[in-house]
């Protein structure tokens, strides 16, 4: 478990699974994997925290990913996240707005 660099109210925190072989553990993992699916461990952590409803912890994860976005398309899928989490507080015309920066950032092939 450590601290992150950029901001001292997250913690990045690596588990391990003590039994691969108890089914229980198992089924719970598989689901979970099937629920929140992500390019990084934030990035599924964020869709794991907006699925329970926790939206002030999720928009603050999203906008620390998006301050440390390498890539372009990191960008695009981070503002897709921050409006999606903004249209399930009903927050519709924010959500416009974060759903308009993904569109710009995506290229379409002509």
């Amino acid at each position: 478990m450590k601290q992150t660099a950029k901001n001292n109210r997250l913690w990045e925190v690596h588990l391990t699974i003590t039994d691969d072989n108890d089914p229980q553990i198992s089924t719970l993992t598989n689901r979970i994997k099937e629920e929140v699916r992500g390019s990084t461990g934030w990035h599924r952590m964020g869709k794991l925290v907006l699925t329970v409803g926790h939206f002030d912890q999720a928009e603050e994860l999203y906008q620390e990913l998006l301050k440390n976005a390498s890539t372009e398309n990191d960008r695009a899928h981070t503002y897709h996240q921050l409006g999606y989490l903004k249209n399930d507080q009903g927050k519709y015309p924010e959500a416009v707005k974060f759903y308009k920066k993904a569109l710009a950032m995506k290229h379409f092939p002509t």
